[in-house]
């Protein structure tokens, strides 16, 4: 049985905060994105360094989106394929329900990081707010767990230690 943990949510709720946060609490497990994927995939077609992509994700950002779903119509686990017999690994940019379907049948944890739009505009340009990618999971409510991300560091951390409970439950569970 593999531990995996899945995030969702919106552009600039906090996705990669947290799964950094959970890092640092949990050092045997690896931060592993899908979007790491796509954005090799893109920097090399485009001469483009991961690095730079990362730096200035908002001017790439719709040919990311376009390549993702280019994957994910040919195949819907077109980007999954390599992360589904890893162990110990925390997937903080999932965006759309067959990816929360794929993992949720290898028993991941799935959690939802929620952030208002007043919040996430003061960490990041937001763009394509009403693409599929965005909006996808906005009426899906069956996370194990809900994270709420509109106030500071010491309370996502707060929230992370509630998190890394449950999941721990969970794990018990399904052994």
């Amino acid at each position: 049985m593999n531990k995996i943990i899945i995030i969702s949510g919106k552009q600039y709720s906090g996705k990669d905060t947290l799964a950094s946060i959970l890092l640092k609490k949990m050092p045997d497990f690896k931060r592993v994105g899908i979007g790491d994927a796509i954005k090799i995939e893109y920097g090399k077609k485009n001469n483009l360094s991961f690095e730079e992509i990362e730096k200035n994700k908002h001017l790439y950002r719709n040919d990311l989106i376009e390549l993702g779903n280019w994957g994910r119509e040919k195949d819907k686990n077109y980007w999954l394929s390599s992360l589904s017999k890893m162990d110990k690994i925390i997937v903080p940019d999932i965006r759309v329900l067959d990816e929360v379907n794929f993992f949720k049948e290898k028993n991941a944890f799935l959690v939802r990081i929620e952030s208002n739009i007043e919040s996430r505009k003061t960490r990041g340009i937001i763009v394509n707010e009403n693409d599929n990618t965005e909006t996808n999971l906005d009426n899906y409510k069956n996370w194990d767990f809900i994270v709420y991300n509109n106030s500071d560091l010491e309370h996502l951390n707060k929230e992370a230690n509630m998190l890394l409970e449950k999941f721990q439950k969970h794990i018990e569970e399904i052994i």
